[in-house]
């Protein structure tokens, strides 16, 4: 009896502290510590000018990988990542990740074995993608925050853990890292929770006095994506001026993540004056591109007609322009649309994109993304051996070697510092690092 009471307590005792871990205050005190590891000295992290930086999404998780959230991201809906349940349309090159970083799904190789995958959950793997970004010569990386996922415990968890090993890996391989927030998805009047979250972020990870973290204009930087879109979105510009108001406030620049269309307040952008109003508060805007223009020919034709202007208008409000590039785009798995919808030419398509963002003045590129397989815009390594069988499509990079972009992208941040030649066509890509 005295056994079974004691059983009984015990088991009590852990899922109390199961429960406790997973309450809000609970993973903030877990969560948010001030960085307290090596530092190691590379790019000079006292300005976005001169650097290409990646998109990191980090949003993944596998089913047992510690984060009790199952397959995410990875899968359109509930359940494995197998044959009929895919949400990417490119596989990550699985070869040099260890042991514990791998995750078995339901798809086979052609040699019959299970094909797997990482969560970044898991510290090595950042740290690797990191190592990477060092290796390849990429300046760093903007975490991509998404407001909409921190009310869930578990979820805020998965979400303050990657941006601790972000941080690690931006400290120990001399990358710069910055938060950016997502709004997309975001309901009405919840502009206080992204206010309140970088609170958190400042005064308990104490995150923006480290050495790694991105400043620019003497202040730390923090993006905030999704400004001025004519998509519906629930939030509105006056929540969005509260916000840009707040952080200038808090003593921060701001970089804004915009429409194509923002300068005239067409296309994709709302046709509201205070638009302009709010980028004229930013000190970095960057307007997003990605499935705007799909051929080489396009992207510089962009580059003249709206890059070069949109660089000119900045000029004249003392406004840092960041243009977006991109390698291609498929989500043929996520939404059974056309696969390939833009094509990667191996590389044309994406350094077409470098040398027009180049040729309209631009000082600083942002590249979307490090590792957004959902949408195919990934420059991470990328294995061609992808999962086979019946009604199972995956892109590859054509042959190419797997980490072909992301030494295409180290190319990139050469041109954009004057280090190497402009010219139309792809370099060819050594094989030093």
């Amino acid at each position: 009896m005295r056994q079974m009471i004691y059983f009984g307590w015990l088991l009590a005792s852990v899922i109390g502290a199961q429960a406790a871990q997973f309450t809000r205050e609970g993973v903030l005190e877990e969560t948010l510590k001030p960085y307290t590891g090596q530092m190691v000295k590379g790019v000079d992290t006292r300005t976005l000018t001169g650097k290409v930086m990646c998109g990191y999404q980090g949003w993944f998780n596998a089913e047992g990988d510690g984060a009790e959230r199952g397959w995410n991201h990875w899968t359109k809906r509930r359940g494995p990542l197998a044959p009929g349940n895919a949400k990417i349309d490119l596989w990550p090159d699985m070869t040099e990740y260890g042991p514990e970083e791998r995750f078995a799904t339901g798809f086979k190789l052609a040699d019959g074995k299970p094909a797997e995958v990482f969560s970044p959950f898991k510290q090595a793997t950042v740290l690797r993608h990191f190592q990477w970004m060092k290796e390849y010569g990429i300046d760093g990386a903007f975490l991509q925050r998404f407001i909409t996922d921190l009310r869930d415990p578990r979820a805020l968890r998965h979400n303050n853990t990657v941006l601790a090993h972000c941080r690690e890996g931006a400290n120990l391989n001399g990358r710069a890292y910055t938060v950016m927030y997502d709004l997309s998805g975001l309901g009405a009047n919840r502009i206080q929770e992204v206010m309140d979250d970088w609170h958190s972020l400042r005064t308990r990870m104490k995150m923006t006095e480290d050495a790694a973290y991105l400043k620019h204009r003497g202040k730390p930087l923090v993006a905030v994506w999704g400004i001025g879109f004519n998509d519906n979105r629930a939030y509105t510009l006056t929540e969005c001026r509260q916000l840009v108001e707040f952080l200038k406030a808090d003593g921060c620049s701001v970089m804004l993540g915009v429409p194509t269309g923002w300068r005239e307040m067409n296309r994709d952008a709302v046709n509201d004056a205070r638009l302009h109003e709010i980028i004229k508060l930013a000190d970095v805007i960057s307007p997003w591109t990605v499935g705007r223009y799909g051929k080489p020919v396009e992207a510089k034709r962009h580059g003249e007609k709206t890059w070069a202007l949109d660089v000119a208008w900045c000029a004249e409000q003392k406004i840092d322009y960041l243009p977006v590039v991109f390698p291609g785009f498929s989500w043929f798995n996520m939404y059974g649309k056309q696969f390939d919808t833009i094509p990667r030419l191996k590389g044309e398509f994406l350094w077409s994109q470098f040398v027009a963002a180049k040729r309209a003045g631009s000082q600083m590129i942002y590249v979307a993304m490090f590792d957004e397989v959902d949408e195919g815009t990934a420059i991470f390594k990328c294995t061609n051996d992808v999962p086979v069988g019946e009604g199972v499509k995956f892109l590859t990079y054509g042959g190419l070697p797997s980490d072909f972009y992301l030494r295409l992208t180290g190319y990139g941040g050469r041109l954009l510092r004057n280090e190497i030649p402009i010219n139309d066509l792809v370099p060819a890509l050594d094989e030093r690092k």
